[in-house]
């Protein structure tokens, strides 16, 4: 894979320095007869265009990948799984997007082009768009993870889990890409209609290419908006693989994670599509992140034949606020939009995205979560809210406020997100608790040894009234039917007394847990796992009738894992990770404050003027007019 990566490389950097010393055209004409779409900049247009494809490619290998692992268990390597090669291509070409968009800039003429006043310098003649650098940015982070997660399980052992920190920094950098995507098309739009050269955009005359010519109303208000609202549903889209495992029904920590996750998403993608786009843009939004996730989804269960999954819809969070921007004194002042947002998205919202749940999803929230949902809620979706309206306001023709304002909302996002989180995965595992299981033989399926459970938990009061789950899991075990998955919520029978409802496997390479959560409680016991030579685990046999102690899920669900390091070292690696994340969000909210200052600064503020320097331009070339009077 380093040698297939160093050879795109190369090709890329020679396309590059062709097409910079003017030795070719091919590139140049190709992206004049694109960049006719919405009226933008060529490195705005092509950008997106290919940015558009890569992160559809990496998102289909994200979920099957995620399937894959539900349904078989680990890789025999880092490329046995052929979704990875989907993830990889797809993360690759969103670096090469953003490295597009860096090199594209250029003047017919032989002068420096200065793409916008928020270009950043690169070399004494070449400038390149802030946005352009952001989604390098983020390409190059999501990349740095594959790598890292090899190094990680040969270190750590194979966490199957999508919350592995290295996992995060593949899906993060993948859903932080769409932030900066905006923002390209957002210092497009601004270098054609406020700054940078002319002929950066394209003329009437290169709408054409080799006989194909793009209509005119392809590049009208209807497209512009059409295409905004576009980029808002696949923010909503990149914000929400944080859910994945929500959505498959094993759910590896704790349900509250769930409702919190689907405030941040939608208040967050929701207020940048009203917003930014304008009226209805956010049902555009919705509608079009939910089309995708259902092609995904039919294409990687009924087609690829494994596991079922479903996703938030975000539909009532919509139509709050579509309904909150219909006062336009309110709709005016856009972080105050947002935190009114956030707040009514974390109750409102919320409780309508509940009812999807409920039909949709294999665990529904219980009405003992929501003391905390609402609890852990309301501060995300107001912070979460208030980051929204920022960054809306950085896409508004004023300046934004303070910096000491403007960074005290991103950070006090950043504080309370990583407060309930580490509030959320603080569990407990009842001491001196057990559970006896009867099995009662079923029909087989798929060739599978199947069965039903009587479960008795000792003591009786382990569990309460309203858990969040008490559940069986059988998974990764393959098979036709089955599809490697099967998730059966307990019927309550008696204190302590729980019965399945439907039959699962205890035969092959299946693993089949009996979970319990309830508030903090988190644990299980195993019902049958299959030996594993390979990490040396010994079957656990499903017996007739048996009781086990219970343990902390991760010892069951998580064999794989290797606990023979010194605990610093976990803890180190995992604050590395951490403070990476925390780099793209801080890179990120710079190119949005830079892209802002540049065309409308602040008046204690010092105009930011792509391309001054100090002494006046050099010798032979021809001043950029990059400011307009």
């Amino acid at each position: 894979m380093t040698v297939a990566a160093a050879i795109v490389s190369v090709a890329l950097l020679w396309i590059a320095y062709r097409h910079r010393t003017y030795r070719s055209d091919w590139l140049q004409d190709w992206a004049n007869w694109l960049g006719r779409i919405g009226d933008r900049p060529t490195w705005s247009v092509i950008p997106t265009l290919l940015f558009v494809t890569t992160i559809l490619t990496a998102f289909f290998g994200f979920i099957w990948d995620v399937s894959l692992h539900i349904g078989r268990g680990r890789d025999s390597g880092p490329l046995a799984n052929p979704a990875h090669y989907f993830i990889l291509v797809g993360l690759f070409f969103l670096f090469i997007a953003g490295a597009l968009a860096m090199i594209l800039p250029r003047n017919d003429d032989r002068s420096v082009a200065i793409p916008g006043r928020a270009a950043v310098r690169i070399t004494r003649t070449w400038y390149a768009p802030t946005a352009g650098i952001l989604v390098a940015t983020c390409g190059l982070y999501a990349l740095i993870g594959f790598p890292l997660d090899d190094i990680w399980h040969r270190i750590f052992g194979q966490d199957v889990t999508l919350w592995g920190p290295t996992h995060l920094m593949l899906i993060g950098g993948a859903g932080f890409s769409l932030i900066a995507v905006i923002l390209l098309l957002h210092e497009g739009y601004l270098a054609a209609t406020l700054g940078g050269k002319k002929s950066q955009v394209p003329e009437e005359g290169t709408s054409s290419l080799f006989g194909w010519t793009i209509p005119e109303w392809v590049s009208g208000p209807f497209m512009t908006k059409l295409a905004q609202s576009i980029a808002c549903g696949g923010l909503l889209i990149g914000l929400s693989v944080f859910q994945v495992e929500f959505d498959f029904g094993v759910e590896q920590f704790r349900l509250a994670f769930q409702p919190m996750l689907i405030i941040a998403a939608g208040v967050f993608g929701c207020v940048v599509a009203r917003l930014w786009a304008g009226a209805g843009a956010t049902f555009i939004a919705v509608a079009f992140a939910a089309l995708i996730r259902v092609i995904v989804a039919v294409l990687v269960s009924p087609i690829l034949g494994e596991p079922r999954n479903v996703f938030p819809l975000y539909l009532a969070i919509a139509v709050v606020v579509e309904l909150l921007a219909l006062i336009p004194r309110l709709r005016a002042n856009a972080i105050a939009f947002g935190a009114v947002a956030g707040l009514l998205g974390a109750t409102v919202g919320v409780y309508g995205e509940s009812l999807w749940v409920r039909q949709m999803h294999l665990i529904p929230w219980p009405t003992s979560l929501w003391p905390t949902i609402l609890a852990i809620g309301l501060p995300v979706g107001l912070t979460v809210g208030l980051t929204a309206g920022l960054f809306c306001r950085a896409l508004e023709s004023r300046p934004l406020p303070r910096p000491a304002v403007r960074r005290s909302i991103v950070v006090a996002m950043i504080l309370v997100i990583a407060g309930s989180t580490l509030y959320l995965l603080d569990i407990s595992v009842p001491k001196d608790s057990k559970a006896t299981v009867r099995l009662t033989e079923a029909p087989q399926v798929d060739g599978f040894r199947m069965v039903t459970a009587d479960v008795e938990m000792q003591p009786p009061t382990l569990v309460s009234d309203n858990p969040d789950w008490v559940t069986i899991l059988a998974w990764q075990g393959g098979g036709k039917d089955l599809h490697g998955l099967v998730v059966d919520r307990l019927e309550k029978v008696g204190p302590g007394h729980y019965r399945s409802t439907k039959a699962f496997p205890v035969s092959g390479h299946w693993k089949t847990v009996l979970r319990v959560q309830d508030g903090r409680t988190m644990t299980a016991v195993p019902i049958y796992l299959a030996a594993d030579p390979a990490i040396g685990a010994h079957e656990t046999s499903a017996l007739p009738e048996f009781t086990r102690p219970f343990d902390r899920e991760i010892n069951v669900l998580q064999r794989e894992r290797k606990f023979d390091h010194p605990a610093w070292l976990f803890s180190t690696a995992t604050w590395i990770v951490a403070a990476l994340t925390i780099l793209v969000i801080w890179v990120l909210s710079w190119g949005a404050a830079r892209i802002n200052a540049a065309y409308f600064p602040r008046p204690d503020q010092r105009p930011l003027v792509a391309g001054a320097k100090r002494g006046g331009p050099k010798a032979g070339r021809k001043p950029e007019p990059t400011v307009a009077a």
